[in-house]
């Protein structure tokens, strides 16, 4: 399938790394829609990209939310043929804290956004995906989740986070081999330190600290490296079923 071609979802496409995604779909010519809970956001992301580009506000935890979205969405693309899952929170916190327990609850959260999030939007395109012509490889469509380097090197405080990481990368293989009847890839890219709204939130200090350790190059990754290796797995047909590590060599 040819970039110009692309009817993308991105979920979390307001900020970050789903917005970088969103701009490189643009520039080649693709479509997308926006699927985002902050709906301030959602709309001047949109407005800011131009007429390729629609906003869904959607809670990813909630099924019957997504459903809706994705109806949306199809009905402004005509179909859907990429999907990127970029919406996920990162919290931070010890199980065994100074002061208290980390609680089923707050664990739960990352889970219910995180992974089941990505399942439940991966759930409802996939359904209509399957409809999709396919292409002179016999290829429908493309699902790319976004899980992180916590996946295999999660730090203390990273309980909750690498767990609902973890569960990305454990999903994508089955799926990959389930959608290969139908000519649909799944990828799972592992970013690491990025610049993002979250990143940018820390000390300068403590972002100079974060990237000394990453061997090269030693500097955060930009959310445009993020968005053009979306868009290659994309394009190359021989992506599946496969974890990539975005991450310039780093090890936790």
């Amino acid at each position: 399938m040819e970039s110009s071609f692309i009817r993308a979802v991105v979920t979390g496409g307001a900020s970050g790394l789903g917005r970088a995604t969103c701009e490189e779909i643009i520039k080649r010519n693709g479509q997308v829609v926006i699927f985002d809970s902050n709906i301030e956001l959602g709309k001047k992301t949109c407005s800011e990209l131009g007429i390729k580009s629609h906003f869904v506000q959607v809670d990813v935890t909630s099924e019957s939310d997504v459903d809706q979205a994705i109806e949306q969405a199809v009905e402004n693309l005509g179909s859907i043929n990429f999907l990127v899952n970029c919406a996920g929170i990162a919290p931070s916190q010890r199980l065994l804290g100074k002061n208290e327990l980390m609680t089923t609850a707050q664990f739960q959260q990352a889970i219910n956004i995180n992974l089941v999030g990505s399942f439940s939007v991966c759930r409802a395109a996939i359904n209509h995906m399957q409809h999709n012509k396919v292409d002179d490889q016999g290829q429908r469509a493309v699902i790319v989740n976004t899980a992180s380097i916590a996946a295999q090197d999660g730090q203390v405080g990273q309980a909750a986070y690498a767990a609902s990481k973890a569960g990305i990368v454990g999903m994508m293989l089955p799926l990959a081999r389930e959608f290969s009847r139908i000519g649909v890839r799944v990828v799972t890219v592992a970013p690491g330190l990025f610049q993002t709204p979250l990143m940018e939130k820390l000390p300068e200090k403590a972002i100079t600290d974060l990237q000394s350790h990453i061997p090269f190059p030693k500097r955060l990754g930009r959310p445009d490296e993020f968005g053009r290796l979306v868009c290659h797995i994309y394009d190359n047909h021989m992506l599946n079923g496969e974890l990539i590590r975005l991450d310039g060599a780093l090890r936790m």
